[in-house]
């Protein structure tokens, strides 16, 4: 009977409350690493959003695994690199359309997406008795057959393309991109809000069976273009002109809102009792366009430089991780797959090894921090890029039009990659290793479907 007791004890002393824990998975689309004032935004308050990095967990060495929306997609759903899927290394154009041969290929055969036998993080979690909703961008498929209802989620109200307007949520194509589950459906409303308000929904249909976890993943489509701010609707679809051109000033208004529509769902939890047993993250899927700011980092979207691929992340669990801490451990969206099912007690495939780390884990144990070693590639068209960070270093890679330029980078002493060492002899060595560590993984992640 002691020994009873003193494991009841134990349990509610370890924060019992804290096993198969709610998440709520917050990403946005297109923002750029300071584009909320916790991570330097110089012209714009978030202050919802910064309460999450107040109270949880500020990492600042993140990465997206892709420097487009489709791949990045692939990487946390999967839990690996999206290379390992096939046809999926560029965004899915407007209108099922694939941006290079493999995926131009794949979308002729109607197989453009990624099958739900590579979908990991939804069903695994299913299978460990969680309901599980998406609300908001896919990005992963216009096929029925890659719906996120084949692919572990009980729930989905939002739009399958990469670029839908706000307030007729239609794409410049005439595929109907607007579901609730398979059906196309009509609304009316800005989108950030009906993503919000999807979301209270569920969290109130959910608190009425508390002890019944929930993983509610939540893409937004802001602040990616067409840049309408909430009161932007002029009662037409922009011009194709149009469509990508944005003031800094109207990103800002997105953004306002976006930061509006966080805060509503994290009031949600509390006022229904679920915030103690809920682990939160906000993170973007890769660095902006312009008028994004991914400050202090080089460059933009569609790039492997930083700021094409660093993303802010944050992460709050209530008597789990301290509150207040910042972490400069390399990690990647990839990591949250292991991160998710490891909290939620969760088993992977038999067989199935993931590529990321569990780096949730990684901060709640105070662990110190270690070196990584990061791959990507990306292609559109003619163009490919390709990048491997080993330690501090990082080598880059592009080719296009038949034109090669390569760099390579010592990232703590030029975070910036402001001056690439690529061409200086001294670095010879470190330079064949990073691209003898590149070719390798091409070669252990090469699928074609």
């Amino acid at each position: 009977m002691r020994v009873l007791i003193s494991f009841i004890a134990l349990l509610f002393s370890a924060g019992v409350s804290h096993a198969n824990p709610n998440i709520v998975f917050i990403i946005t689309d297109d923002m750029g690493y300071a584009d909320i004032s916790s991570f330097g935004a110089p012209d714009l308050k978030t202050p919802r959003i910064d309460e999450l990095a107040r109270d949880g967990v500020k990492f600042t060495n993140a990465y997206a695994m892709g420097p487009e929306c489709t791949p990045s997609r692939v990487s946390y759903l999967t839990g690996r690199y999206p290379q390992r899927v096939g046809g999926l290394e560029c965004a899915i154009g407007t209108g099922n359309v694939g941006r290079y041969d493999d995926a131009i290929r794949l979308a002729a055969e109607k197989d453009l997406g990624l099958p739900a036998e590579y979908a990991v993080l939804a069903p695994a979690l299913k299978k460990a008795g969680y309901t599980n909703a998406i609300f908001g961008k896919w990005h992963l498929g216009y096929e029925p057959k890659f719906s996120p209802r084949e692919q572990g989620f009980d729930e989905f109200v939002g739009f399958l393309g990469g670029n839908v307007d706000y307030f007729r949520h239609k794409e410049l194509s005439d595929i109907e991109v607007y579901l609730s589950g398979t059906e196309p459906i009509t609304r009316e409303g800005y989108t950030t809000d009906l993503i919000r308000d999807d979301a209270l929904a569920f969290i109130r249909k959910q608190a009425a069976t508390p002890e019944k976890p929930f993983f509610l993943y939540l893409p937004h489509a802001a602040p990616h273009f067409p840049f309408q701010g909430p009161d932007d609707d002029d009662g037409g679809l922009p011009s194709e002109e149009e469509w990508t051109l944005g003031t800094r000033e109207t990103y800002i208004e997105m953004m306002k809102n976006l930061d509006e529509s966080v805060g509503a769902v994290v009031d949600a939890l509390e006022e229904h009792g679920l915030s103690e047993n809920t682990l939160i993250v906000f993170t973007s899927d890769h660095g902006a366009m312009k008028p994004g700011l991914n400050t202090p980092w080089r460059d933009y979207k569609g790039t492997l430089f930083d700021g094409g691929i660093r993303v802010p992340l944050i992460a709050k669990w209530p008597g789990v991780l301290k509150a207040g801490i910042v972490s400069e451990q390399v990690g990647t969206l990839m990591d949250l797959t292991g991160s998710f099912l490891n909290a939620a007690g969760a088993k992977l495939p038999q067989g199935l090894a993931l590529d990321g780390d569990d780096l949730i884990e990684h901060v709640r144990t105070g662990g110190e921090d270690y070196p990584r070693t990061l791959f990507w590639r990306a292609r559109r068209g003619d163009r490919t890029w390709k990048a491997v960070r080993h330690g501090d270093w990082k080598y880059l890679y592009k080719i296009e039009g038949g034109e090669t330029e390569e760099w390579l980078f010592h990232l703590k002493s030029d975070p910036g990659e402001e001056k690439s060492l690529w061409a200086e002899e001294k670095h010879a060595k470190t330079l064949a290793n990073l691209k003898s560590r590149l070719s390798d993984w091409e070669k252990k992640v090469a699928h074609k479907r």
